[in-house]
């Protein structure tokens, strides 16, 4: 069994006031999950999960699949958009935080396996129950049960990219 890989990084959080504000965030990425899934925890305890494949086609032109937009910003940033029913979060990224990430998701992932072509499964949100970074003020949000958010999810679906 291959180890978690997981990486702290800083992104910006873009806001429609004057000032942007670094936030911390954890990339994860389990090789023995076989739908390649990386996950974005966010401070507030929320943990985004999305094919790997978003990402890496991110950084090369916009895409979109299900509440989560990501398209490159300029030959150094990434722009993350995740939509929930609480509204909006925009982050930027530094792009070598990024290539880094997947650089190091690559060298763990198995050999391609059968369910390689399969179409990827929607983005999903939820909430950590083991929130203990609180270094960046936020507005609470409500937890909802894997249960509620395994049902949200399929009720979504994806959302065909654009770009």
């Amino acid at each position: 069994m291959s180890p978690v890989i997981e990486e702290h990084a800083r992104a910006r959080l873009i806001t429609d006031g004057p000032l942007t504000r670094p936030v911390p965030v954890d990339l994860r990425y389990d090789p023995a999950d076989e739908r390649r899934t990386v996950h974005i925890g966010l401070p507030d305890g929320t943990d985004w999960a999305f094919g790997r494949d978003l990402l890496e086609r991110g950084l090369r032109t916009p895409i979109e699949r299900g509440d989560v937009r990501v398209w490159p910003c300029g030959r150094t940033q990434l722009i993350v958009e995740l939509h929930s029913t609480d509204g909006v979060e925009v982050f930027q990224f530094e792009i070598r935080t990024l290539i880094r990430f997947l650089a190091r998701t690559r060298t763990q992932t198995p050999a391609a396996s059968p369910d390689a072509d399969r179409t990827p499964q929607p983005p999903s949100r939820t909430t950590r129950t083991d929130a203990s970074r609180t270094d960046t003020p936020r507005a609470t949000r409500p937890h909802k049960s894997a249960q509620q958010e395994e049902g949200a999810t399929q009720e979504r679906g994806a959302q065909p990219a654009h770009g």
